[in-house]
């Protein structure tokens, strides 16, 4: 666990705070959970996608398969 590791109060503090109160036997659970979502997050934040372009710019149906089998 990292040193910034949300804690079982921190997480009901900002549970409450967004107005969705916790019982006291979630707590732990909640805070597991938001760490494991933040580790996560942090590793596709690392990602390099290089020029791949936005989804935007897909368009389903007009793939254009040139290759020889």
């Amino acid at each position: 666990m990292s040193a910034d590791a949300l804690t079982p109060p921190e997480a009901a503090r900002w549970a409450a705070r967004s107005g969705l109160p916790l019982a006291p036997e979630r707590h732990a659970g909640v805070a597991a959970a938001a760490d494991h979502i933040h580790s996560v997050v942090s590793l596709l934040r690392e990602l390099d996608f290089g020029d791949t372009p936005p989804s935007a710019a897909y368009r389903a149906g007009e793939e254009h398969n040139h290759a020889a089998v």
